[in-house]
This record gives structure tokens, C-alpha cells and sequence, in this order.
């Protein structure tokens, strides 16, 4: 018979009399877990913090290096080096698969670890609205990995329509598709635009990659459908003054290898790009509790599992209404507010102290940017587009960076882009398994409709909001 929660309170009691610190588990080294194990730096706690990865990821600049302005380390940096001052906490590289809650352990491929208290962080992915086959024609922004993976089809797009003699062909391999208009599709679109009109259009001699045609398709009526409308509207003109086609109010029908279905349209293309929706990780099948319809944990306004007061989940993994009554945005000061609320409340049960039981959620704006020299910022009664906005958005995101090296670095790398209109990262770091030319052999010929630019769209949402 599983213990129950007054066994399990008493066990804690008697290790606490014994002189044993609480035990901590954190899973997830992302913007929450770190801001949890951070807040409970002044407690005799013992932390674990246990990743799959060993490395934290600064996602809102995830799609710089998949347009390849930054390099990976320039947004990334080892959970080890970040809490190695903490002494008492411990990171630990590894897979979970499962959580026991009667037993109070936390299952993973190298080995089970039991807890006094328990913060679930393990974030989000990227989200196919039940067709999960199209993941591997068009990766999501959600990892180093999916950013290198991107940055290399892209390049190879390029590459390959460089040593094609076939127009069609060449055409069709400069096209580029981005499915979702909430920030990261705005960012990636843009990204892309500046990549071909500036930084790549000098380099190729049988081709312009100033004239590729990039496509960004969103299913609601507008972009960013988080901000105000007419900074969604800004949003559009800005990307259309840059060459990118806007389709909004459209749904996809298919994704294939290289190509795209909008409807009975067709969009033959040499890169496609996710950037539609997100959906929680498996918390809620790993802890059994309830759920929304994205997989986000419905938790008390304490942010802890009902019925399970000793277990706390945060950040993307958790459905939390604001004061307004709205769902808090899965974003990166979201998940840190979370982050920080779950680890002060637990440094004050260690203590013995009472302090606030309800999660407050302050929201401090939504940013995007659309390429050099535009962005849209919404800090409520301010509102910020052009210039101006692109360099509040670039201040922000350099001072949240983690550390001097990377604040630096990002700040350099900025500054000779702006000057140079040029691109350090360049490489293509994974080997083709396409030969070049013929890339497009087996794909079928581009439509009418979808040649002239159709108007038809995606099946997609803006699930995303700021800066993630």
C-alpha cells in the first residue's frame, strides 16, 4: 500500500530530525529550473538538478543561429559552470522516464532519485497539431540542435541551387517556407530575408540569392496575435518591404520532403521551417494529473500538483491563469517569475516561515524583432517599432544573456553584422544526404496558383508569445 501524504510528511519530519538536509529534485535546466535552484542557493537544501542536456539554451536567439548571425556557444552555456558557486547543489545529466509520486522518487536512465520536494521544469516542444510525420521535413526552433539542423538546410538550399543547371529547379531550391506567425516565424522569415538580400549576395556567381522567395503562412487572420493589431500590422508591412510573402487565414494540408500543401496549391521549397505551435512535455503522463489541451499540468495557485503539496511545476509544463484570468504566456520572464516563486516558497517551508501562497504573474511586454532595423515592442502604454525598437529588443536581449563572455561576444557579433551586413556562422556542420543537383527530382512541379504567389495558407496558430 502506498504511503500516504501524512506518511510521507512524517518521513520528511524525521529526516530533518536526523540531521539530513531536504532533498530538492529540479527537473529541467531551462530559464525556470535555473531561477528555482537559484533561489534556494541560502538553504541547507541538497539540490539535484537533473537535464537530458548538459547545457542551459537561451531560446530567444535560438533563430539567430539558424540564420547563422551567432554561433552556438554565443547563446548556450553549461548548467555545470552556471550553479558551480552553488555548493549545495548537484547537476546531473540524465534522461527522467517517469515520476513515482506515492513513492516520492524521480525515475531516470541512470538511476532513481527520492525527494523531499519536487520542481517539474522540463518546458515544451514543438507542437503538429496531430501530424507529428511532418517533424522531420520541416524542424521546429526549439534546440541547438534543431537551430544547426535548420542553419544547414538553409545553406544547402543555396548550395545546391548554385550547381543546378535546371531553372526550375534552381528557383524552386531558393524558395524558403515558414509555417507560423507568432515571433519565432516572424524572427525566422526575417532572418532569412536578411540572410539572402545581404550576407549571401555577394558570395554565389550562378545564382542571386537576394531574389530567393521567402513564404511565412499563418493560419489566423493576422501576425502576432499576442500583440496589439497594429503592431501586427506594422509586423506585416515591415516583412512584405523586405521581399517576405505574408499568406494569413490559411491552413497547410500537407508537408512532404521539400514541399508544402496549401490547399490545392503546391509550394516546392529547399528549406521548410516550424514555427507553429509548442505542446508540454510529458509531465502530465509522468505525474498522471490533469491537463489542458496543449499537455500543460493544471496546478494550484501555489503552483503545486493537486494533492501533492510537495511537488511543484513551472514554466512551460504548467497551466497558470493570471490575474486577468488569462493563461500566463509560455515565456522565458514567465518561467523565471515561476521559477523563483516555487524555490522562495520552498526555502521558506524549509524555514519554518509562512510567505505568499498565490502566484502572481507580472507581465513585462512582448518583444519581436523583424530583421535589421525593425522590431515591435509592447510594454503596454509604450509602444516601440522601427529602429528605436530593434535596439530597446537588442538591449534586452543582451542583458538577460547569462554571463559577461556571452554578453560581449553577442554584442560584437551585432555591431559587425550591422556594419558588414555579414555572417560568422556560415557552416554547414552535418554532411548531406542529398546528392547536389537533382535535389528535386522526385518532387512534383510547382502549380499556377502557388507560382503567382496564391493567397492560400497553413493550418497553423500562433501559439507562442514575447520572447521565449
Amino acid at each position: 500500500m502506498p504511503p500516504s501524504d501524512e506518511d510521507k510528511r512524517a518521513g520528511r519530519a524525521a529526516s530533518l530530525e536526523d540531521g539530513q538536509p531536504p532533498r530538492i529534485v529540479i527537473i529541467g535546466g531551462g530559464f525556470g529550473g535555473l531561477a528555482a535552484a537559484r533561489a534556494l542557493t541560502r538553504t541547507r537544501a541538497s539540490i539535484t538538478l537533473i537535464d537530458r542536456q548538459n547545457h542551459h539554451c537561451f531560446q530567444p536567439l535560438l533563430y539567430q543561429v539558424a540564420s547563422a548571425t551567432l554561433n552556438p556557444a554565443d547563446v548556450a552555456w553549461p548548467i555545470r559552470s552556471l550553479l558551480a558557486s552553488q555548493r549545495n547543489a548537484t547537476v546531473l545529466t540524465a534522461e527522467v522516464t517517469g515520476i513515482d509520486t506515492a513513492q516520492s522518487v524521480v525515475q531516470t536512465d541512470g538511476g532513481i532519485f527520492p525527494y523531499d520536494h519536487l520542481v517539474v521544469a522540463t518546458g515544451a516542444t514543438h507542437a503538429y497539431f496531430g501530424r507529428d510525420e511532418w517533424a522531420r521535413h520541416a524542424p521546429g526552433l526549439k534546440r541547438i540542435e534543431d537551430a544547426i539542423e535548420i542553419r544547414r538546410r538553409i545553406l544547402l538550399a543555396f548550395e545546391h541551387a548554385e550547381i543546378t543547371t535546371d531553372a526550375d529547379e534552381k528557383c524552386a531550391l531558393s524558395t524558403f517556407v515558414v509555417i507560423g506567425g507568432g515571433p519565432t516565424g516572424v524572427e525566422m522569415a526575417g532572418a532569412i530575408a536578411d540572410m539572402a538580400q545581404h550576407a549571401l549576395a555577394r558570395d554565389f556567381r550562378n545564382i542571386d540569392p537576394a531574389a530567393a522567395r521567402i513564404i511565412l503562412i499563418e493560419a489566423a487572420p493576422r501576425l502576432l496575435a499576442a500583440f496589439p493589431e497594429e503592431l501586427g500590422d506594422y509586423t506585416r508591412r515591415a516583412l512584405e518591404k523586405r521581399g517576405v510573402e505574408v499568406r494569413t487565414g490559411a491552413r497547410v494540408t500537407a508537408i512532404e520532403d521539400g514541399v508544402v500543401k496549401v490547399g490545392d496549391a503546391t509550394i516546392v521549397a529547399g528549406a521548410i521551417v516550424w514555427a507553429a505551435g509548442v505542446a508540454a512535455s510529458a509531465a502530465a503522463d509522468w505525474l498522471k494529473a490533469e491537463h489542458d489541451r496543449a499537455g500543460r499540468v493544471r496546478v494550484n495557485a501555489d503552483l503545486t500538483l493537486p494533492d501533492h503539496p510537495d511537488i511543484f511545476v513551472i514554466g512551460d509544463t504548467a497551466a497558470v491563469l493570471g490575474a486577468d484570468g488569462r493563461p500566463v504566456p509560455g515565456i522565458a520572464p514567465a518561467a523565471k517569475q515561476m521559477g523563483r516563486f516555487a524555490g522562495e516558497l520552498i526555502a521558506a517551508r524549509i524555514g519554518g516561515r509562512v510567505t505568499q501562497t498565490r502566484f502572481v504573474y507580472r507581465h513585462e511586454g512582448n518583444l519581436a524583432t523583424i530583421g535589421r532595423k525593425a522590431a515591435v515592442v509592447d510594454l503596454g502604454r509604450i509602444k516601440l517599432t522601427g529602429l528605436i525598437g530593434w535596439l530597446f529588443w537588442g538591449l534586452v536581449h543582451v542583458y538577460f544573456l547569462i554571463g559577461a563572455r556571452s554578453r560581449i561576444a553577442v554584442t560584437f557579433n551585432w555591431l559587425w553584422d550591422y556594419v558588414t551586413f555579414g555572417r560568422r556562422a556560415r557552416l554547414i556542420t552535418h554532411p548531406s544526404t542529398t546528392p547536389l543537383g537533382g535535389a528535386l527530382a522526385a518532387r512534383p512541379t510547382v502549380d499556377a496558383a502557388a507560382a503567382a504567389g496564391d493567397s492560400a495558407g497553413s493550418s497553423t496558430r500562433s501559439a507562442e508569445a514575447s520572447w521565449r
